[in-house]
């Protein structure tokens, strides 16, 4: 294999596919990074067997062929080099690749591309596609709310559903579950009957970070057998093993009434809660909600407060909406914050009583709900 590719592609091109490289692996080759012409482009490769990230660079191609070299010493030294072409060659039946940057020189060790795992791509099966603005603001406000426990793999992975014009995504971590539709439009046919995948959140959290700001759409397929599934972007494609397993009914999870709803301001919401979290630290990290009408059926004031013996107290307040009777709820500070930060404008808190889960949904409906659990406290 010989090939030329200008170093910030490389660069590029590498920092892509460097987040699916097996850090801890039985299998030493995927330490490496696939590097292949295909098509008159060079492609970069990456797998830990549970994600595999593939992209595509421009390249002027001498000689066909494929090695693969370590990813952390690639990286690294692609990241020095000027911003100039870098030659790199390997020859036949040989383990060495020689890489040429202006005035530099170097030879990598390499491992056999025939050793590498296939990189699973799926090039038939039903598909969707996605608005990429779209897509990533709703992995951005489920992926945080799945279990990293691998105690109980099902509940690691996001919940994709889908049915007739929509798509649904949802994770819980037993404590918190988040839900989030994708409304397909009308002149995009569900392709299948009924879609019933668990994502692995890494997966998705992955994808999101691909996604970045790219405007064109996002194409979702996956096998016939709903084992796999591959998000297709441009120059870009990660496919994902889905986990296997029955995601539990989260719909019982989200209550039906409420006595109280609290409209909230974002922006003032957050900065209360995180000035309560400071306090909340030596405290259990309990964050304390009281809601309180002013009496004209409107308006009324939420005050968010955080003790610890050892530190002190806080409180503040904030004016508010309500709808409903007086109510107090005390959430985990951090559950509190992470649904928060993927909100904007207004949120709408609805609450039952202070044992039961509070209910979070943008105050113009976006086809988002979050549901924490309560903390329980001496009030």
């Amino acid at each position: 294999m010989k090939v030329q590719v200008l170093q910030e592609n490389l660069q590029r091109g590498l920092a892509v596919v460097g987040r699916a490289v097996a850090t801890r692996s039985t299998l030493p080759i995927t330490s490496n990074v696939l590097m292949a012409t295909d098509g008159g482009r060079l492609r970069l490769s990456a797998t830990d067997l549970d994600i595999s990230i593939s992209t595509w660079i421009g390249a002027k191609i001498e000689e066909e062929g494929a090695t693969t070299i370590p990813a952390r010493l690639i990286t690294d030294f692609v990241s020095q080099l000027p911003p100039a072409t870098v030659s790199i060659e390997v020859p036949e039946r040989t383990r060495q690749a020689k890489l040429e940057c202006a005035r530099t020189e170097s030879t990598i060790n390499t491992m056999d591309a025939e050793d590498f795992p296939r990189i699973a791509t799926i090039e038939e099966g039903p598909s969707i596609e996605l608005d990429a603005a779209t897509l990533r603001r709703t992995i951005d406000r489920v992926e945080f709310a799945a279990a990293t426990d691998d105690s109980r793999p099902v509940i690691t992975g996001v919940s994709v559903k889908g049915e007739e014009s929509k798509l649904t995504f949802a994770a819980s971590d037993g404590f918190r579950l988040a839900v989030s539709d994708i409304e397909l439009g009308a002149k995009q046919a569900f392709p299948v009957t009924e879609l019933n995948l668990i994502v692995p959140a890494r997966a998705l959290r992955e994808v999101g970070r691909l996604i970045g700001d790219g405007a064109a759409p996002v194409e979702l397929r996956f096998n016939d057998k709903q084992t796999q599934v591959q998000f297709s972007m441009t120059d870009v494609e990660l496919v994902a093993q889905l986990i296997q397993g029955t995601f539990p009914n989260y719909n019982q999870l989200i209550p039906g009434e409420y006595n109280t709803a609290t409209v909230v301001d974002v922006d003032d919401f957050m900065r209360g809660a995180r000035i309560a979290a400071i306090f909340a630290r030596d405290g259990s990290g309990i964050v304390r909600l009281q809601v309180q009408p002013a009496g004209d059926g409107s308006s009324g004031k939420l005050t968010i407060s955080a003790r610890a013996d050892e530190v002190g107290d806080n409180e503040g307040e904030i004016d508010v909406k309500v709808d409903g009777e007086a109510a107090k709820i005390a959430f985990n500070s951090r559950y509190l914050a992470d649904v928060l930060g993927v909100l904007d404008g207004e949120v709408r808190l609805e609450t039952t009583s202070p044992s039961s889960q509070g209910v979070f949904r943008p105050a113009e409906e976006d086809g988002y709900v979050h549901v924490v659990m309560p903390m329980f406290v001496q009030w």
